[in-house]
């Protein structure tokens, strides 16, 4: 029961202290409006260069733009923690370290998926795209292991946050390198190969492709390979960020680096 208390009451806790500037003026503009600009932009430039449909861009972009609250959240889960000076209570607490750190990522799954899910509606009304009624609950599920696996790399990222200065840097850098190699605006297939290669062992891929298929009609089970796929590497990426976090939690106690901000 501590343990189940700690995963959704603690995380939950955390995420509403972590995040109480995200008032209504605030997570408008910059968690509602921002992707609706990310998707026109893109939209526009492949309607001028006779590139992929509409559709494509829409979907792309929308599923992709998770990764703003997904990685930013987690990795200010340290960062913002280490700048209210709490980060050292939190990591000499006798609490589980397991439940400790992936209920932080709970709140931060749904916050993605309701990004993404409204970015693609809206998004979709503005331009005009026509998706089935019978793939609307499996777009909406392909949405949310999105959210899931980015979340999964975002714990990465948090782990590197105990041991930089800034964790803002590094979440943009990851927020552009899923935006090139995800296949959120260019075909992977079009990608060279070595990008290739590095694009099917990231977030979004798998997934950015199903919903794709599934908007145009295809069946879940059609898809299930692919959603699998996309469930494996957000399992994966978590694994190796708590794995990464317990390591960078001891080696910032022994050097001292734990509060540097």
């Amino acid at each position: 029961m501590t343990s189940l208390r700690i995963f959704f009451v603690g995380g939950l806790i955390s995420f509403r202290a972590l995040f109480s500037f995200l008032r209504p003026e605030i997570y408008i503009p910059s968690m509602l409006v921002a992707p609706i600009f990310q998707i026109l932009l893109f939209v526009y430039i492949g309607r001028s260069a006779g590139l992929e449909s509409d559709e494509f861009f829409v979907i792309g972009n929308a599923v992709q733009y998770a990764a703003i609250p997904c990685i930013f959240a987690m990795t200010f889960m340290i960062g913002g923690e280490r700048f209210q000076k709490t980060l050292g209570y939190i990591l000499v607490t006798p609490a589980p370290r397991l439940p400790l750190f992936l209920g932080r990522a709970l709140p931060v799954i749904v916050n993605g998926f309701f990004v993404a899910a409204f970015s693609l509606v809206v998004g979709g009304l503005i331009v005009g795209i026509h998706v089935p009624p019978s793939s609307v609950a499996p777009l909406a599920l392909a949405t949310a292991i999105c959210a899931f696996s980015c979340t999964g790399l975002g714990l990465l990222g948090a782990a590197f946050g105990l041991l930089m200065r800034e964790q803002a840097v590094l979440a943009n850098i990851m927020f552009g390198f899923l935006l090139i190699f995800t296949g959120a605006n260019v075909p992977v297939s079009a990608l060279p190969g070595w990008m290739q290669s590095v694009s099917n062992v990231l977030p979004f891929t798998h997934g950015i492709e199903a919903a794709r298929e599934i908007a145009d009609g295809a069946p879940l089970a059609d898809v299930a390979d692919l959603l699998g796929v996309e469930i494996l590497i957000g399992v994966g990426f978590g694994t190796l960020g708590y794995v990464f976090i317990r390591s960078a939690e001891r080696w910032s106690l022994s050097n001292a680096t734990l509060d540097r901000a």
